[in-house]
């Protein structure tokens, strides 16, 4: 891919100045925040200050993190002025590692990996480190297991969550769990158990619909599934993905924004409605054009009822 084009930035200072007091006007009639939409960009360029301008040219203000090594302070430090300069919240660093492995030492090396990642997490600004909490399953690190439902499996996630969480100490970043479809948190309550369980003000809530529509009910009933799952979790909600889910031949399957049977709009709502700032991410597409259809169908959904990109 090509460079950024600068031309975008050009414009006049009364131009972006007027932008920012309509979409805040906006979003004060329609009782939300503006929407920091982010996810993965394509430009072939390591350099902090080009990867945030291509940020703000797809029409992002939220962004994973970009490629950088704890001990690596001085690109931490760069990444942190060019993105804070454009406006771009670094939102989520995963950590995609089982910490329930079975074998011992992968555990152990998994979970201190996972360390060094809510470390960077907090080093670089981000708001939240997100991992699933693993799996029992032998064979697939995210796979499905009877165990992953049991009370070893719920204790074993507190205990790690705490270590992971009182290894760092962090000020701002939170520590979270992706929701998924086949292990703990599969839902809102078990979210909350979580929560009490773990008890420290650095875990945070990550929101992932798609992953937790597992069921013709929570398919077809997916407008309260959503209201109910932050109306549960809302003050402890950090960040959230945006993906789709499609129900096809009797099986769910993942799908991109736009595609499946989400009510996007009241998913919209709730990411834009709650006291903090929550970025909404789009995720595990493979291509630069699937990332523009996704993102420019939350866009046209955002702007359906007046929800501002900020």
């Amino acid at each position: 891919m090509t460079l950024v084009s600068r031309r975008s930035f050009l414009h006049s200072s009364a131009v972006v100045t007027g932008s920012l007091i309509a979409g805040s006007l906006s979003a004060q009639k329609t009782g939300s925040k503006l929407l920091r939409l982010g996810g993965p960009v394509f430009l072939k360029s390591d350099d902090p200050d080009e990867l945030a301008r291509e940020h703000r040219r797809l029409r992002y203000s939220a962004a994973y993190v970009p490629k950088v090594e704890l001990t690596d302070t001085n690109r931490i430090a760069a990444i942190r002025k060019a993105f804070a300069e454009q406006n771009v919240l670094i939102a989520e660093v995963g950590a995609w590692v089982n910490m329930l492995d079975q074998d011992a030492e992968k555990r152990r090396k998994n979970l201190t990996y996972v360390t060094d990642r809510l470390a960077l997490a907090e080093a670089v600004g981000a708001l939240t480190c997100v991992n699933i909490a693993g799996s029992y399953n032998p064979k697939n690190w995210d796979g499905p297991d009877a165990r992953n439902l049991s009370k070893e499996y719920f204790d074993a996630t507190v205990e790690n969550c705490r270590n992971v969480i009182d290894a760092v100490k962090p000020k701002r970043a939170k520590f979270a769990l992706e929701m998924m479809g086949w292990s703990l948190p599969d839902g809102a309550e078990s979210y909350l158990k979580f929560i009490k369980a773990i008890d420290r003000p650095a875990f945070g809530a990550h929101i992932d619909i798609a992953n937790i529509i597992n069921s013709p009910e929570r398919y077809y009933n997916n407008t309260a599934l959503i209201n109910e799952t932050f109306r549960k979790l809302g003050r402890w909600i950090v960040s959230s993905h945006g993906k789709d889910i499609a129900g096809k031949d009797g099986h769910f399957s993942e799908t991109m924004p736009g595609r499946g049977g989400m009510d996007y709009v009241t998913y919209l709502r709730n990411v834009t409605s709650l006291p903090q700032e929550v970025p909404l991410l789009l995720e595990h597409l493979r291509t630069a054009e699937e990332y523009d259809e996704a993102r420019q169908y939350v866009i046209a959904k955002a702007t359906e009822v007046n929800i501002q990109l900020a």
